[in-house]
């Protein structure tokens, strides 16, 4: 299986205007984050291009992974270790076969019908959600719920990354449904230290099960 992190940090932008991408991306990772999560909607390709390569080099300094969400072009030209496409993004299968068979690709998912379609279509892990309402994307469907997160992750043989509304105290639950691990945006981006938000999701992440198992 080709390497999903469990501690998705996406960079952003528009909800906060402290740091630019690189520097999130540098304060989760010494945070603990093994993959980053390029999201960038505005702007000239070319630049997507440039600060994609420049987190592409962070993230092999620091051993992480560098997914770019939505922009196959992007991923391919700044030599990203993966892509993650929505569900009106390039077709997952075409993408397998633009991307070879060694890099990342991740699907979003709704419901068990499009965490299944993901999976046969050769997505690595499926990112299932919102599970939460969440701010950080205006368009953003209604909430699954944690029911909806465990039907998901008990229909597929990947794993599922949580996303939407994801806090630390909601980790645990999280986890009880099944998912592999989250990815976040508000919850690094916006916090005052990022770095030690980062810190914070990873110890939970870490945090033994009910009933004494690690996850």
């Amino acid at each position: 299986m080709r390497r999903v992190g469990r501690l998705h940090v996406l960079t952003d932008i528009t909800r906060q205007d402290r740091h630019d991408h690189a520097e999130l991306a540098r304060r989760a990772l010494e945070g603990g984050a093994d993959a980053i999560q390029f999201r960038e909607k505005r702007g000239a390709t070319r630049g997507m291009i440039a600060i994609a390569r420049v987190l592409a080099g962070i993230c092999r300094d620091r051993g992480a992974c560098l997914i770019v969400n939505d922009r196959l072009d992007v991923a391919l030209a700044a030599d990203a270790e993966g892509v993650h496409l929505g569900r009106e993004d390039f077709p997952l299968s075409l993408a397998r076969h633009l991307l070879g068979p060694d890099r990342v690709i991740g699907a979003s998912a709704e419901t068990v019908e499009e965490a299944l379609e993901g999976m046969r279509a050769g997505a690595d892990y499926i990112g299932a959600g919102p599970v939460y309402a969440t701010g950080s994307k205006p368009d953003a469907s209604a909430p699954i719920g944690l029911e909806g997160l465990r039907a998901i992750a008990c229909a597929v043989e990947i794993p599922v990354i949580a996303i939407g509304g994801v806090t630390v105290e909601r980790v645990p639950e999280i986890l009880a449904a099944g998912a592999y691990g989250i990815a976040v945006i508000e919850a690094v981006a916006c916090d005052p230290d990022p770095a030690a938000a980062t810190r914070r999701l990873r110890e939970a992440l870490a945090a033994p099960a009910p009933g004494g198992r690690t996850p």
